[in-house]
C-alpha cells in the first residue's frame, strides 16, 4: 500500500498576523552625586552610544532630571537596567536606572 500525500492549498490559510513587541525606554535619573564622566562610560560601554551622543544624554539627564538611553524589547531593557544598577552599586554611585513603556 503506498501512502498518500496530501497537499495543501496554501492560499485558503490565512497569514498569521504578527504584532510588533511592545517596546520600553531605558532612563536615566539623576542625582547629586554620581560624575559626568561615570555617567558617559555608561552610556558608551552598556548603549553603546557615540561619545558625542553619551555627553547629549548626560546634559539630558543633568539638566532635565532623567534621560531616555535607548528603547529596546522588554527582555533587553530589563536586562540593560539591571548592568547599570549592578555597575553603578559596584562603583558605589547612587545612579539609578529604570524603565519604562516607550510612546507607540
Amino acid at each position: 500500500m503506498v501512502d498518500q500525500i496530501t497537499t495543501t492549498d496554501t492560499e485558503s490559510i490565512p497569514e498569521a498576523i504578527v504584532a510588533e513587541p511592545p517596546m520600553y525606554q531605558v532612563i536615566l535619573l539623576n542625582d547629586d552625586f554620581t560624575p559626568m564622566d561615570f555617567v558617559i562610560r555608561i552610556l558608551v560601554e552598556l548603549f553603546y552610544l557615540s561619545t558625542e551622543q553619551a555627553e547629549r544624554v548626560m546634559l539630558e539627564v543633568h539638566h532635565k532630571g532623567r534621560g531616555v538611553c535607548g528603547i529596546f524589547t522588554r527582555e533587553i531593557a530589563e536586562t540593560r537596567v539591571a548592568q547599570v544598577n549592578q555597575v553603578a552599586r559596584q562603583n558605589d554611585h547612587p545612579l539609578l536606572c529604570v524603565m519604562e513603556p516607550a510612546a507607540q
